[in-house]
Protein backbone atom coordinates (compact mmCIF):
# COMPACT_ATOMS: atom_id res chain seq x y z
CA UNK A 1 0.00 0.00 0.00
CA UNK A 2 1.53 3.59 -0.88
CA UNK A 3 1.77 5.89 1.94
CA UNK A 4 2.42 9.56 1.81
CA UNK A 5 5.08 11.80 3.12
CA UNK A 6 7.39 14.41 1.95
CA UNK A 7 7.36 14.52 -1.67
CA UNK A 8 4.02 12.32 -2.59
CA UNK A 9 4.08 8.95 -2.36
CA UNK A 10 7.11 6.73 -0.44
CA UNK A 11 6.71 3.08 -0.76
CA UNK A 12 4.50 -0.13 -0.79
CA UNK A 13 3.11 -0.71 2.81
CA UNK A 14 5.29 0.59 5.16
CA UNK A 15 6.15 3.90 6.06
CA UNK A 16 7.76 6.55 8.88
CA UNK A 17 7.95 5.07 12.32
CA UNK A 18 8.41 6.36 15.94
CA UNK A 19 11.50 8.56 15.71
CA UNK A 20 11.92 8.87 11.96
CA UNK A 21 12.53 5.22 11.62
CA UNK A 22 11.22 2.98 8.44
CA UNK A 23 8.51 0.46 9.62
CA UNK A 24 9.79 -3.03 9.87
CA UNK A 25 8.49 -4.18 6.93
CA UNK A 26 10.38 -1.72 5.38
CA UNK A 27 13.59 -2.15 6.90
CA UNK A 28 15.07 -4.95 4.46
CA UNK A 29 15.50 -2.82 1.90
CA UNK A 30 18.79 -1.66 0.78
CA UNK A 31 19.56 2.13 0.35
CA UNK A 32 19.52 3.40 -3.11
CA UNK A 33 22.63 2.62 -5.10
CA UNK A 34 23.53 -0.33 -3.05
CA UNK A 35 23.77 -3.45 -4.51
CA UNK A 36 23.96 -6.79 -3.61
CA UNK A 37 27.67 -7.63 -2.37
CA UNK A 38 28.43 -4.52 -2.61
CA UNK A 39 27.91 -1.75 0.00
CA UNK A 40 30.96 0.37 -1.32
CA UNK A 41 28.65 1.65 -3.83
CA UNK A 42 26.65 3.39 -1.32
CA UNK A 43 29.56 6.34 -1.44
CA UNK A 44 29.59 6.70 -5.15
CA UNK A 45 26.25 7.59 -5.31
CA UNK A 46 24.36 10.48 -3.89
CA UNK A 47 20.35 9.49 -2.85
CA UNK A 48 17.89 12.10 -4.39
CA UNK A 49 15.98 13.59 -1.48
CA UNK A 50 12.77 14.36 -2.49
CA UNK A 51 11.42 18.66 -1.73
CA UNK A 52 9.80 19.27 0.69
CA UNK A 53 7.85 22.56 -1.32
CA UNK A 54 5.98 20.83 -5.00
CA UNK A 55 3.77 23.91 -5.69
CA UNK A 56 1.06 21.58 -7.08
CA UNK A 57 -0.79 22.36 -4.31
CA UNK A 58 -0.67 26.02 -4.45
CA UNK A 59 -4.36 26.53 -5.88
CA UNK A 60 -5.83 24.78 -3.48
CA UNK A 61 -6.23 21.26 -4.68
CA UNK A 62 -3.92 17.92 -3.52
CA UNK A 63 -3.67 14.77 -5.48
CA UNK A 64 -5.26 11.52 -4.02
CA UNK A 65 -3.11 8.16 -4.16
CA UNK A 66 -5.43 7.85 -7.73
CA UNK A 67 -4.54 10.69 -8.98
CA UNK A 68 -7.56 12.64 -8.74
CA UNK A 69 -7.44 16.39 -7.95
CA UNK A 70 -9.66 17.33 -4.78
CA UNK A 71 -9.82 20.70 -2.47
CA UNK A 72 -7.41 20.33 0.13
CA UNK A 73 -10.87 20.60 2.37
CA UNK A 74 -12.35 17.51 0.81
CA UNK A 75 -13.12 14.75 3.38
CA UNK A 76 -10.38 12.63 1.98
CA UNK A 77 -7.83 15.03 3.02
CA UNK A 78 -9.58 15.67 6.17
CA UNK A 79 -9.73 12.05 7.04
CA UNK A 80 -5.95 11.76 6.17
CA UNK A 81 -4.86 14.34 8.09
CA UNK A 82 -6.97 13.49 11.46
CA UNK A 83 -5.11 10.09 10.54
CA UNK A 84 -1.44 11.85 10.28
CA UNK A 85 -2.38 14.00 13.26
CA UNK A 86 -2.98 10.57 15.54
CA UNK A 87 0.25 9.26 14.66
CA UNK A 88 1.48 12.93 15.46
CA UNK A 89 0.17 12.86 18.90
CA UNK A 90 1.23 8.61 19.49
CA UNK A 91 4.72 9.53 18.64
CA UNK A 92 4.65 12.52 21.28
CA UNK A 93 3.32 10.18 24.09
CA UNK A 94 5.85 7.37 23.24
CA UNK A 95 8.87 9.89 24.05
CA UNK A 96 6.90 9.74 28.03
CA UNK A 97 6.33 5.96 27.33
CA UNK A 98 10.08 5.45 26.84
CA UNK A 99 11.30 7.55 29.49
CA UNK A 100 9.71 5.87 32.06
CA UNK A 101 10.47 2.66 30.33
CA UNK A 102 7.28 1.09 30.08
CA UNK A 103 6.48 -2.23 28.32
CA UNK A 104 4.52 -1.32 25.28
CA UNK A 105 6.81 0.76 23.24
CA UNK A 106 6.27 -1.26 20.48
CA UNK A 107 2.87 -1.72 20.83
CA UNK A 108 2.41 1.96 20.11
CA UNK A 109 4.76 2.13 17.12
CA UNK A 110 2.80 -1.08 15.45
CA UNK A 111 -0.31 1.15 15.88
CA UNK A 112 1.63 4.10 13.82
CA UNK A 113 2.73 1.88 11.19
CA UNK A 114 -0.91 0.59 10.91
CA UNK A 115 -1.89 4.06 10.77
CA UNK A 116 -0.15 4.62 7.45
CA UNK A 117 -1.69 1.69 5.88
CA UNK A 118 -5.13 3.75 6.99
CA UNK A 119 -4.04 6.74 5.44
CA UNK A 120 -3.04 4.67 2.26
CA UNK A 121 -6.72 3.41 2.19
CA UNK A 122 -8.30 6.89 3.01
CA UNK A 123 -6.50 8.86 0.12
CA UNK A 124 -7.83 5.70 -2.26
CA UNK A 125 -11.16 7.00 -3.12
CA UNK A 126 -13.53 4.13 -4.73
CA UNK A 127 -14.61 6.82 -7.46
CA UNK A 128 -11.28 6.82 -9.06
CA UNK A 129 -9.77 3.56 -8.12
CA UNK A 130 -9.05 1.33 -10.22
CA UNK A 131 -8.87 -2.67 -9.10
CA UNK A 132 -4.95 -2.26 -8.76
CA UNK A 133 -5.56 0.22 -6.50
CA UNK A 134 -8.11 -1.29 -4.36
CA UNK A 135 -6.30 -4.44 -3.62
CA UNK A 136 -3.78 -2.25 -1.87
CA UNK A 137 -7.03 -1.03 0.27
CA UNK A 138 -7.60 -4.22 1.69
CA UNK A 139 -7.86 -5.11 5.53
CA UNK A 140 -7.38 -7.96 7.23
CA UNK A 141 -8.37 -9.25 10.43
CA UNK A 142 -5.21 -9.84 11.92
CA UNK A 143 -4.30 -6.24 12.98
CA UNK A 144 -7.72 -6.18 14.37
CA UNK A 145 -6.79 -9.54 16.73
CA UNK A 146 -3.66 -8.35 18.09
CA UNK A 147 -5.10 -4.98 19.11
CA UNK A 148 -7.61 -7.06 21.07
CA UNK A 149 -5.21 -9.13 22.53
CA UNK A 150 -3.43 -6.16 23.95
CA UNK A 151 -6.26 -4.70 25.29
CA UNK A 152 -7.30 -8.24 27.34
CA UNK A 153 -3.53 -8.01 28.26
CA UNK A 154 -3.32 -4.92 29.65
CA UNK A 155 -7.12 -5.29 31.49
CA UNK A 156 -5.94 -8.12 33.34
CA UNK A 157 -3.82 -6.19 34.97
CA UNK A 158 -5.90 -3.34 36.41
CA UNK A 159 -8.76 -3.22 38.68
CA UNK A 160 -12.60 -3.44 37.83
CA UNK A 161 -13.75 0.19 36.92
CA UNK A 162 -16.15 1.71 39.04
CA UNK A 163 -15.85 5.38 37.83
CA UNK A 164 -15.19 7.54 35.04
CA UNK A 165 -11.98 8.81 34.97
CA UNK A 166 -10.76 12.31 34.25
CA UNK A 167 -7.76 12.92 31.39
CA UNK A 168 -4.77 12.37 33.83
CA UNK A 169 -2.71 10.75 35.54
CA UNK A 170 0.93 12.14 34.73
CA UNK A 171 2.59 12.69 31.49
CA UNK A 172 2.71 9.35 29.93
CA UNK A 173 -1.35 9.10 30.67
CA UNK A 174 -2.30 12.51 29.81
CA UNK A 175 -0.93 11.82 26.80
CA UNK A 176 -2.20 8.90 25.12
CA UNK A 177 -5.80 10.11 26.91
CA UNK A 178 -5.12 12.55 23.91
CA UNK A 179 -4.16 10.01 21.63
CA UNK A 180 -7.78 8.27 22.45
CA UNK A 181 -9.54 11.41 21.44
CA UNK A 182 -7.51 12.02 18.51
CA UNK A 183 -8.54 8.63 17.80
CA UNK A 184 -11.77 9.08 18.30
CA UNK A 185 -12.02 12.27 15.66
CA UNK A 186 -10.17 10.23 13.32
CA UNK A 187 -13.06 7.61 13.19
CA UNK A 188 -15.45 10.29 13.31
CA UNK A 189 -14.06 12.07 9.93
CA UNK A 190 -13.41 8.38 8.47
CA UNK A 191 -16.98 7.46 8.74
CA UNK A 192 -18.03 11.05 7.51
CA UNK A 193 -15.77 10.06 4.28
CA UNK A 194 -17.10 6.80 3.87
CA UNK A 195 -20.58 6.72 3.90
CA UNK A 196 -21.19 10.05 1.88
CA UNK A 197 -18.68 8.32 -0.61
CA UNK A 198 -20.09 7.63 -4.75
CA UNK A 199 -19.91 5.33 -4.87
CA UNK A 200 -20.52 3.94 -1.52
CA UNK A 201 -17.39 2.62 -0.32
CA UNK A 202 -17.42 -1.05 1.46
CA UNK A 203 -13.99 -1.29 3.11
CA UNK A 204 -15.22 0.83 6.29
CA UNK A 205 -16.27 -2.12 7.33
CA UNK A 206 -13.15 -3.41 7.90
CA UNK A 207 -11.05 -0.52 8.94
CA UNK A 208 -13.74 1.31 11.66
CA UNK A 209 -13.20 -2.07 14.03
CA UNK A 210 -9.89 -1.49 14.02
CA UNK A 211 -10.18 2.22 14.77
CA UNK A 212 -12.23 1.18 17.60
CA UNK A 213 -9.59 -0.99 18.82
CA UNK A 214 -7.38 1.58 18.77
CA UNK A 215 -9.13 4.28 20.68
CA UNK A 216 -9.62 1.51 23.18
CA UNK A 217 -5.93 0.52 23.46
CA UNK A 218 -5.12 4.32 24.16
CA UNK A 219 -7.37 4.05 26.96
CA UNK A 220 -6.40 0.72 28.67
CA UNK A 221 -2.99 2.20 28.03
CA UNK A 222 -3.31 5.11 29.64
CA UNK A 223 -5.19 3.50 32.72
CA UNK A 224 -2.48 1.25 32.98
CA UNK A 225 0.37 4.29 33.10
CA UNK A 226 -2.05 5.84 35.78
CA UNK A 227 -2.14 2.52 37.88
CA UNK A 228 1.85 1.61 37.64
CA UNK A 229 2.79 5.44 39.08
CA UNK A 230 -0.15 5.15 41.59
CA UNK A 231 -1.49 8.11 40.73
CA UNK A 232 -4.95 8.74 42.94
CA UNK A 233 -8.46 8.21 41.10
CA UNK A 234 -10.17 11.46 39.92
Amino acid sequence: MAVWGLGGRLGLRGGVGAGGLLCPRFQSHRPQGVQDGDGSQSSLKTPKIPKIYTKTGDKGFSSTFTGERRPKDDQVFEAVGTTDELSSAIGFALEFIAEKGHPFAEELRKIQCSLQDVGSALATPRSSAREAHLRHAVFEAGPILELEQWIDKYASQLPPLTAFILPSGGKGSSALHVCRAVCRRAERRETEKELTAKPPSTPLRDRLPLALQRSGTCYLLSRWVRQTLMWPSS
